[in-house]
């Protein structure tokens, strides 16, 4: 099972996000999907990915918000309101420099938000350290964590 999900449309972003992951040793296996549609198939192993073992789940998700179909925050929307991913640790990894989108992903939950550094080596070390962090440091809740409390925050 990949410890990693990187959804993004891109293909030079994602040719040079595996790139930065491969310099910098991060050897766990990673899943790519293009679009949001795409991605939310994959967390719920439905559509194109219905073959996928659902309880599977990746120890992070590493989610673009420019996205085709269904874009990055509506991804992150989904993912929060379904209590079998609401805890899935997702790092927003965006070139965007929208302030309203940093408000957003951490109002509907997103674990942490990257922009993109532009120069390969300064973006090769953020993936270093993401990979690092997330992969090595962070624990993740067990996959069949108990029903949420009354006492979380309202979903926007």
């Amino acid at each position: 099972m990949p410890s990693i999900l990187l959804i993004e449309d891109n293909p030079d972003d994602e040719a040079l996000t595996l790139r930065a992951f491969r310099r910098c040793n991060v050897r766990n296996e990673i899943a790519v999907v293009r679009d949001g549609e795409e991605a939310l198939h994959y967390l719920y192993a439905t559509g194109v990915h219905a073959d996928r073992v659902a309880p599977a789940l990746p120890q992070v998700v590493l989610l673009d918000l420019k996205l085709p179909k269904i874009d990055g925050l509506q991804v992150l929307r989904r993912i929060r309101q379904d209590r079998r991913t609401a805890l899935l640790p997702v790092v927003i990894l965006t070139s965007s420099r929208e302030e309203s989108d940093l408000i957003d992903g951490y109002r509907l939950g997103c674990n942490s938000y990257v922009r993109k550094p532009v120069d390969f080596d300064a973006f090769a070390e953020a993936a270093r350290y993401l990979g690092h962090y997330w992969l090595l440091i962070n624990e993740i809740p067990p996959t069949s964590s108990p029903e949420p409390t009354d006492d979380r925050p309202p979903q926007p």
